[in-house]
């Protein structure tokens, strides 16, 4: 008999192993959005969307309670992702309840997360570019005071840590 049980015996079917993926930047209204957004249509793409939970927050209170840049979300559009329509929040303890995977867009942020992390916290915690080992590149870079090719670079990486952390996540949803 397989794990997932045989309804002719009366038992349940296992449930769908889940998982769950919070992105961190500063202040959530350019790169971890994006971030989101991105990994969410990869997500959808794959016919995961039931299987993992994604949503995004900032370190900090720099821009709590406003909506995503307008540079991020007219260039993440013109590639086809939809940045979320909701205003920026920050990172809240129970976030390390909530999700198995934290990701920061740098190493600012992922030191915030470090220093945040309850001791009894047994999900990852790390550079969200890790997943990219040929990237020249650790970290997201914010674009917040650039011009719209830096919003086309966090686009570039993102869309290239996206597809190698879907992989990874992909992959211990089997486990």
């Amino acid at each position: 008999m397989s794990d997932r049980g045989d309804p002719s015996d009366g038992e349940p079917l296992a449930k769908p192993r889940t998982t769950s993926v919070l992105f961190v930047c500063t202040g959530n209204i350019c790169r971890s959005p994006t971030a989101e957004a991105v990994f969410r249509t990869l997500v959808r793409r794959a016919g995961l969307a039931r299987s993992i939970a994604i949503d995004s927050a900032g370190t900090h209170d720099y821009q709590l309670g406003q909506p995503a840049d307008p540079r991020a979300v007219e260039r993440a559009r013109l590639r086809g992702y939809e940045i979320p329509d909701r205003c920026a929040r920050q990172l809240e303890y129970e976030d390390f309840q909530r999700f198995e995977w934290m990701l920061a867009m740098d190493l600012f942020n992922l030191s915030e997360l470090e220093e945040q992390k309850p001791r009894d916290y047994r999900g990852h915690v790390g550079l969200f570019l890790d997943f990219v080992p040929e990237s020249r590149s650790l970290e997201v870079p914010d674009p917040y005071h650039g011009t719209t090719r830096d919003f086309d670079r966090v686009l570039d990486l993102t869309e290239r840590g996206a597809a190698a952390l879907l992989e990874v996540v992909r992959k211990s949803l089997r486990t």
